[in-house]
């Protein structure tokens, strides 16, 4: 197999088990490759650390998914990874109908990801290494689950840093209408077509039950509700009230289907607004709630934007610290890797400090057990949840 050979001292992070290989961190091939191709990664003293695929127009230049020397060019190696995988999850969750399959690096197959819903699967190919591989991926997913339909959310701007189109594809079967999934008793239905994200936000199934216990019988305002998920887990709870809010008229629609669902039209109420705006109009008329969840989509994008993006959190975790009644929790998360956990813990602190309110740490959530950090690679852990409360 072709070598893909590294600079001098540029090997440190690949044998600390770190996936990524970096364009300037490469010295030279034995031959040329050809994009999508698998190579062997080799210090510069001919060590071997790994087989990997190539994208020579990415800054992340190749991809490690194997440490032993192994072809990955089979359906037997994906149907073994993906297994694997699945295993884990059954550990965790049992027969649970509704799972992220495949986190990419925290399972070893980076640029995949694979989430199931009931009998639908929404998979992603963030690569071009990843998607060369489409066919074999897709036939080891057929095997192990035999799918009613998979469905392709290549509609993210990652691709474009591939060099790949973004596009929503129907790969395999029918969808079935209405596909309705379960998350602790409740039903949500997805839209693995037109939805954010594969359809629905699975990254926060534990921290939803987190809920119980600190909503009982009060208000609650859920920011950046989308389908309404944090809402009626609210309800669930106990909440005597629940008001969610977005943006977007397609996500309140699918917001109010949901509650429907569920027979809690009584206690959850959707508006269409900017968080940022009603913040402000609520802080004006004196509301106050007992619990209030932020969950915003990623305001950094990239590194360059972390600053921005601070400001960003700052402002809208000091209004919501001002409409917590006293005892009252506030539910914050970010959803970007680039905002490390201490940086936006500072961030709060701050906020707390602009909003005059003592706020005390109850507890630091991550991201669902089935998008595995992978300890080596930090950017695998990307969402944060911090429960506060005001005293």
């Amino acid at each position: 197999m072709n070598r893909l050979i590294l600079h001098p001292g540029h090997d440190r992070r690949a044998r600390g088990g770190h996936p990524w290989i970096f364009s300037n961190e490469i010295n030279s091939f034995d031959e040329e490759p050809s994009a999508g191709d698998a190579l062997e990664v080799a210090s510069h003293s001919g060590e071997f650390l790994g087989i990997a695929y190539f994208n020579p127009h990415s800054l992340i230049a190749a991809r490690i998914l194997s440490r032993q020397k192994e072809s990955i060019d089979t359906v037997d190696f994906f149907r073994r990874r993906i297994t694997s995988a699945l295993d884990y999850r059954h550990r965790l969750y049992g027969p649970e109908e509704a799972l992220r399959v495949v986190y990419g690096e925290g399972d070893q197959l980076p640029g995949l990801v694979v989430d199931r819903y009931c009998k639908v699967l929404s998979v992603q190919f963030l690569t071009l290494g990843m998607e060369r591989r489409r066919d074999l991926v897709l036939e080891a997913l057929v095997d192990i689950f035999r799918p009613a339909a998979i469905v392709a959310r290549n509609d993210v701007a990652v691709r474009e840093l591939e060099g790949l189109p973004c596009a929503v594809e129907l790969l395999h079967g029918e969808i079935p209408e209405p596909l309705i999934m379960k998350e602790h008793g409740l039903q949500f239905r997805v839209d693995v077509l037109g939805g954010q994200k594969t359809g629905h936000f699975l990254d926060q199934k534990e921290n939803h039950q987190a809920l119980n216990g600190r909503v009982e019988g009060g208000r609650v305002l859920d920011l950046f509700c989308y389908s309404g998920s944090w809402s009626m887990h609210a309800a669930h709870y106990g909440a005597a009230e629940v008001i969610g809010a977005d943006s977007s008229p397609t996500a309140l629609a699918l917001a109010e289907e949901n509650v429907r669902l569920n027979g809690l039209e009584s206690k959850c109420s959707f508006v269409r607004a900017d968080a940022f705006e009603l913040l402000r109009e609520l802080g004006r008329s004196g509301e106050r709630y007992r619990t209030i969840i932020l969950d915003p989509p990623a305001f950094v994008k990239s590194k360059k934007k972390l600053q921005e993006a601070i400001k960003g959190y700052l402002t809208i975790n000091r209004r919501a610290m001002e409409l917590l009644e006293p005892g009252g929790f506030l539910f914050s998360c970010t959803c970007s890797h680039h905002l490390d956990r201490e940086t936006f813990l500072n961030t709060l602190r701050k906020a707390a400090a602009q909003a005059g309110r003592t706020i005390r740490l109850v507890e630091m959530r991550g991201q669902s057990y089935d998008h595995p950090v992978l300890l080596s690679c930090p950017e695998t852990e990307y969402l944060k949840c911090a429960v506060l409360q005001a005293l």
